[in-house]
């Protein structure tokens, strides 16, 4: 099972202690090992085959934002902590910048998400946003101002619980968004928005 980068970080210590705390209770060394397990369970980084056409999801999870932003639409996706972290590039593109923002870390589900800890990463024509929640404190983008990314590239993941924010080009509206609030997506290979512009581009 490929992970994603630094799994092991988190997951070893849960494994070292295992043996250790088996001296106070055998119950104690499944837990750590129960712990260590879920853990690289979390970082698990499955292959994922795009369609050819339409805006991909940056994430698993859940649609939990659909709005107009002036002459833009919004799309976020709220992945719990049982859903795969890794966050895939929604269309092709070159990365302008990668900026991170300060914040707080409310749940990434709540409406006070607006307000934490980002990362913006920049293309021309879409920006995609890393949003970290409640018990995400680390947000690993893989990618630097100046890189060109294909449809469904990996770019980055959040530690534990998070939320991934696309910023659809201009020429989409509100009735190309083809997923509701509430339904489940998949990093790389569900279509969030689709415009007939779009769709031949990325057909050819």
């Amino acid at each position: 099972m490929q992970l994603a980068p630094g799994a092991w970080r988190y997951a070893l210590p849960a494994f070292l202690l295992a043996g250790p705390v088996g001296l106070l209770s055998p119950i104690a060394t499944l837990l750590a090992l129960g712990f260590g397990g879920a853990t690289l369970l979390f970082f698990r980084d499955p292959a994922r085959e795009s369609p050819k056409y339409g805006v991909l999801s940056p994430a698993d999870g859940r649609v939990s934002v659909i709005r107009e932003e002036g002459n833009r639409v919004r799309v976020g996706v709220f992945m719990n902590v049982t859903d795969v972290h890794i966050n895939r590039a929604p269309l092709s593109g070159q990365v302008e910048s990668v900026e991170h923002e300060p914040g707080k870390h409310r749940p990434a589900f709540s409406k006070e998400s607006d307000n934490n800890e980002k990362v913006h990463i920049r293309f021309s024509e879409y920006d995609l946003t890393l949003i970290a929640g409640a018990f995400a404190r680390r947000i690993h983008p893989y990618v630097e101002g100046g890189e060109t990314l294909e449809r469904g590239q990996r770019l980055g993941h959040i530690a534990f619980g998070s939320r991934a924010d696309v910023l659809l080009p201009e020429s989409f509206d509100v009735k190309d968004v083809g997923v509701a609030e509430g339904e489940r997506v998949r990093a790389g290979e569900t279509v969030l928005a689709a415009s007939a512009a779009h769709s031949a581009e990325t057909s050819e």
